[in-house]
């Protein structure tokens, strides 16, 4: 039978004594020198086994001070193999030794999706004023840096007696959860369009003004056009060359928001900037506001019941679009107003923006004779009898684009013959007979560029995919919404986005939310009441679960026993001479509740049926002058209890026959916090540090904080898990160790932190400021609640 040769768990090279050396970790596994010489060393003086993952200590002299495993080397065969060069790498790139934390309040691919959309809190500063969208406003950092702001949807309100508090990025992130999923497909395409595109204003993110408690579109804020009152081409055709640039800017920006599915639906000047080098740009922002302006006066109209009424609005409306120069094509306002005449056989889609872009080149060619004659239309055509249930505009439009055709011979006669041809075909009535945008940017390239340098265009060769319609922005969501003016976090009748209760109402977003009720599961459903028991007379110390009960130690020198089911009372432990400051349930052999005094005494009491009044075993550390009693108690799994006390040591006593272990020394102030991990045992004093040791042998691991500059924070708790551990201290901050790698250290109370705890992604921590903080950790930010 031939014997399977041990090979190296990591580059899986057979054993030898030159090459891949076996040398044994402290957890007993063994893997080749070459290899542990590679391993990242994130703590001090200690790897990760690459077997079992246990923390082990680390010789400073690298692997060579390891003890060899010579039986490995004795199975070896007489004639070594050829032996590969093994791998530099570590076993796991550093990369990949992540843990994705998912969020209760919404998916990891929610979070992912949307955390890198949502700027900081005070990033932004808006300007004060009574001005209309879209505001004004600027970069914190930089003011010279102006920015766009226009609402999206207000923003939940927190109720008053709500036991947590939701931060800044917890309320904009829930205000996206809860948008219908149509509108926040919407908001992601809109910011999506931007984005490596030269024509179309940079969208920065979405912002959440806490003061007025609105959600923001934030974008650039760019030079505006000139009216041109008298249009851009002269008499002469002069500035004909700085049109055809103007335009072929213009129709790249609306080509390539085409390209990403996106169809404007409305266009007038305002919504062309100039960047700081002179180009045009598309500002979305700008068109939202346009289409909200247009949909706003649309339902007005629509709720007139009288049909003269309705016309007079209607009349109305459109004499203001003509005014304030907005092009709506007709398919995009009859989509508005619900009327299907006959003779509109064709759906809105890219064609209904090379009618506002015809409009809106007209209009610089030939200046506000252009509006008149648009106005003029309007006032002629519209009140006129109507075909089936539309309105028969249809003749009258043809006579109106004559006219239009006719002002472009008058400006240039014979010149650009091309140009006045294609712009009018792009006011054709009918959708399906404009040409497409390319086209359109073509024949306007041609007043600078000669026909034959046309193939180097770098358009040339796009194709419009005819199986995509596109999204109209004006017929979405987002333009729909008739935001107020007022203070929008604070009045009860804002615009909400659809947002759903569990019942499938509408769900008031502007109206206060219960952050309480969406920490786990059983809360975000609404299922968990709340009830306050009451039975010590003095400082509640520790709390513990286990068996069916909760155990509460006290001031008071007592613990008592409470049922998980009505909470009601059960049983009271006396016997302790001193106030009670640690508790831990333990389920091992035998379930037992284990208490620990300032006076050094530690009880074991037995869990079962009746309970009794004694302690099962009690025993005292020795107590010298430095003494203050035990501090915090916790247990591995291992068969000990360890024990941290004043007298800056921690103890690992028998679970079995109550004796001393070991004493593990090294702290300079009183012990103060305990916890176990994944083969670790982590200490925190008083003195700022915490100290790693191994739950094998007890020895010294690693120290943490040692290196930390100026004065140091006293550690009060500690909690870990197989990836994370996060330490509290008295300054009210947090530490956050991810993967052995330090991440952070933030602020999250007013004062020190008593209580840690994790639970599944959420972190809770309680501190002297009187507040429960509900945090939910993910691979790289730790977001307060």
């Amino acid at each position: 039978m031939e014997v399977e040769v041990p090979e190296c768990p990591v580059c899986l090279q057979s054993y030898d004594g030159e090459y891949a050396i076996p040398r044994v970790l402290s957890c007993g596994h063994t893997a080749c020198e070459s290899c542990l010489t590679h391993l990242p060393q994130k703590y001090p003086n200690t790897v990760r086994c690459p077997a079992c993952t246990q923390l082990v200590k680390y010789p400073p002299q690298g692997p060579s001070g390891l003890p060899k495993n010579i039986d490995l080397l004795r199975l070896q065969p007489n004639s070594p193999k050829p032996h590969k060069q093994s791998r530099n790498d570590p076993l796991v790139p550093e990369e990949q030794l992540g843990y994705e934390f998912l969020p209760h309040l919404w998916s990891d691919e929610f979070y992912t999706c949307w955390k890198n959309r949502i700027l900081p809190k005070e990033s932004v500063l808006r300007k004060s004023g009574a001005e209309e969208e879209p505001f004004s406003g600027s970069f914190t950092e930089d003011e010279s840096k102006s920015v766009s702001l226009v609402r999206v949807c207000a923003l939940s309100r927190e109720s008053d007696d709500s036991v947590f508090k939701f931060s800044y990025g917890a309320r904009v992130m829930r205000c996206l959860n809860d948008m219908r999923e149509e509108v926040r497909d919407e908001l992601l395409l809109l910011l999506g369009a931007c984005l490596k595109c030269r024509r179309i204003c940079r969208i920065h993110g979405l912002w959440g003004d806490l003061e007025d408690g609105s959600l923001y579109i934030v974008s650039e804020r760019l030079q505006k056009l000139n009216n041109f009152e008298d249009g851009l081409v002269g008499e002469s055709n002069d500035g004909l060359c700085g049109f055809a640039m103007i335009c072929m800017e213009i129709c790249e920006g609306v080509i390539e928001l085409n390209l990403k599915g996106v169809i404007l639906g409305c266009l007038g000047l305002s919504c062309f900037k100039f960047d700081e080098f002179g180009h045009v740009c598309v500002d979305l922002n700008e068109v939202l506001v346009m289409g909200r302006a247009c949909n706003g006066i649309i339902d007005a109209v629509l709720e007139e019941n009288s049909v003269d009424r309705r016309r007079q609005h209607m009349l109305a409306f459109l004499t203001s679009l003509s005014k304030t120069e907005v092009f709506l094509s007709p398919e995009i306002f009859y989509e508005l107003t619900g009327i299907n005449p006959d003779c509109m056989q064709h759906s809105v889609g890219r064609g209904s923006d090379v009618w506002s872009l015809a409009c809106v080149f007209v209009r610089l060619l030939i200046g506000r004779k252009f509006s008149e004659e648009l106005m003029d239309y309007v006032h002629h055509g519209i009140p006129e009898g109507n075909d089936g249930n539309g309105l028969n505009c249809v003749d009258h439009y043809e006579r109106w684009v004559a006219k239009i055709r006719s002002l472009l011979e008058t400006k240039f006669g014979t010149d650009s013959v091309s140009l006045q041809k294609i712009l009018c075909q792009c006011l054709n009535f009918d959708p399906a007979s404009r040409p497409l945008v390319t086209d359109l940017w073509k024949c306007i390239s041609e007043l600078i560029i000669r026909p034959q340098f046309g193939s180097m265009s770098r358009l040339q060769g796009i194709v419009f995919d005819k199986a995509k319609k596109g999204h109209c922005l004006v017929l979405a969501d987002l333009c729909t919404l008739t935001l107020p003016k007022e203070n929008v976090g604070r009045n009860d009748k804002d615009e909400l986005l659809g947002a759903k209760d569990c019942d499938g109402a509408d769900f008031d977003h502007s109206g206060p939310i219960r952050a309480d009720k969406e920490i786990v599961e059983g809360i975000s459903e609404g299922n968990v009441k709340f009830k306050s028991i009451q039975g010590h007379m003095d400082c509640i110390t520790g709390l513990a679960v286990g068996g069916g009960f909760l155990f509460s130690s006290s001031y008071d020198k007592s613990i008592q026993v409470w049922s998980l089911q009505d909470f009601s009372h059960v049983h009271t432990f006396k016997g302790h001479e001193h106030k009670v400051m640690a508790l831990v349930y333990v389920d091992e052999e035998k379930p037992l509740c284990i208490s620990g005094d300032s006076g050094g005494g530690v009880f074991l009491w037995k869990i079962s049926i009746p309970l009794g009044q004694e302690p099962s075993k009690k025993w005292y550390e020795e107590k010298d002058w430095r003494y203050s009693g035990i501090n915090c108690l916790t247990t591995a799994g291992n068969g000990y209890l360890y024990t941290g006390s004043g007298d800056k040591s921690i103890k690992a006593w028998s679970l079995k026959d109550s004796t001393l272990s070991c004493t593990m020394t090294g702290h300079k102030s009183a012990v103060s916090t305990l916890a176990a991990c994944d083969g670790v045992l982590y200490s925190g004093s008083w003195d700022g540090m915490i100290r790693l040791w191994s739950l094998t042998d007890h020895s010294l691991l690693t120290v943490l904080g040692e290196d930390t500059p100026g004065k140091l924070n006293s550690v009060l708790s500690i909690t870990s898990d197989n990836h994370m551990l996060i330490a509290t201290f008295d300054n009210g901050s947090i530490k956050i160790w991810r993967n052995d790698v330090f991440l952070k250290s933030t602020q999250v109370h007013d004062g020190a932190i008593f209580a840690i705890s994790m639970e599944g992604k959420w972190l809770f921590t309680g501190g002297w400021d009187k507040n429960v903080n509900v945090q939910v950790y993910g691979k790289f930010v730790i977001l307060i609640i």
